[in-house]
């Protein structure tokens, strides 16, 4: 049994091992860790070794962590890779986990939604993946209008000042997902909508699966000139400021919707006017002023936003095995009821008045 797991911004470590017995009785053995990560002293690599030999195949990565740090101890130094990253290596090889290599996605690029519609999309996308109707997607949004996305468990008042909202035409939506508020006009923005198994995050706690499902689109937007990198928990930023904001939400269904916007281009004293960003929400950024907060890739990059997500697209086809993908008919349709019924009421915008 082979698997693989390459640690975002790190290593790759690569475990193959044979198992004895069958099921939940089965337990681990022959395993060989190999990788292009660094370790000292060399032979804990043996006592990592030893402290998988002979686990039960249905060992968590949790507690194998564990195990694997134990038999390490406090002296030796892991360069680019961790218990965890080795623990998931072994799952995987396990048939517990999938790779990004055993999916071939769906790569949707539509027209223009309504805000209620794209908000229903995520959702019904998710749930497809989840159901198994579905291969994990990759979706790139177009947006019709202006509009603020909310997070789940924002408060509408404390987020949106009214006479701000009407006097730059915004319409305001509420996501399945948490996190802050984003301010959002056609064309000023890039946003693109992962829906993938469980099983490409199984055994990753939600810092981990932000910064592995993000580690595609740091690449790529290397390879157009940016210098970015993962800010924990869910921010994208170059040397020039913050880039984009991510969010995640998984599903009982066993899908996770992994979504996020970049700013192209932005109106800074039209987000301003919409958005209550008080000096708390800055305090940890290091700066007075949302104005500084966000640098858009039109200015990093001088390339047309269309150009980009061309770009974007390509990236992650050289990377991962893709087919064009489209919205079916009864997911629209599914979509146009959940707006309808869910999104755009009373009840679910204002569920955190």
């Amino acid at each position: 049994m082979h698997g693989e797991y390459k640690v975002p911004g790190g290593k790759l470590v690569v475990v193959d091992l044979e198992t004895d017995g069958d099921g939940e009785d089965a337990t681990i053995r022959d395993v060989v860790i190999s990788g292009d990560f660094f370790l000292e002293p060399d032979e804990a690599l043996g006592d990592i070794v030893g402290a998988i030999t002979g686990l039960p195949a249905a060992t968590s990565v949790e507690a194998m962590a564990r195990l694997v740090a134990r038999a390490v101890g406090d002296e030796a130094v892991m360069v680019g890779f961790t218990p965890e990253a080795v623990a998931i290596a072994v799952r995987r090889a396990l048939g517990h986990a999938t790779s990004w290599q055993d999916h071939t996605f769906e790569v949707i690029r539509g027209g223009a939604e309504a805000p209620f519609v794209q908000m229903a999309l995520d959702e019904v996308l998710a749930q497809a993946v989840g159901a198994g109707t579905r291969g994990p997607t990759l979706r790139f949004w177009e947006w019709e209008r202006n509009v603020v996305v909310i997070g789940s468990f924002q408060s509408m008042r404390n987020e949106i000042d009214p006479e701000g909202r009407d006097r730059q035409d915004v319409t305001v939506t509420r996501r399945v997902s948490g996190g802050g508020a984003m301010f959002i006009q056609p064309g000023n923005t890039i946003t693109y909508s992962l829906y993938v198994p469980a099983s490409l995050v199984e055994g990753l706690s939600f810092e981990q699966s932000y910064a592995f499902l993000d580690d595609w689109v740091l690449g790529a937007l290397r390879e157009i000139g940016i210098e970015a990198t993962y800010v924990p928990l869910n921010d994208i930023a170059s040397p020039a400021g913050k880039i984009a904001g991510a969010a995640q939400k998984r599903y009982a269904s066993g899908a996770v919707l992994h979504h996020v916007t970049m700013a192209y281009d932005i109106d800074a004293d039209a987000m301003l006017d919409v958005l209550r960003i008080g000096r708390e929400k800055l305090s940890d950024k290091g700066t007075k002023s949302a104005n500084k907060r966000v640098d858009p890739l039109r200015s990093q990059t001088g390339m047309s936003r269309e150009s980009i997500m061309d770009s974007f697209a390509a990236s992650f086809s050289a990377r991962y095995a893709t087919v064009p993908g489209e919205i079916t008919a009864a997911e629209r349709a599914e979509a146009e009821r959940l707006a309808a019924e869910k999104f755009s009421t009373p009840e679910w915008l204002n569920r955190v008045p």
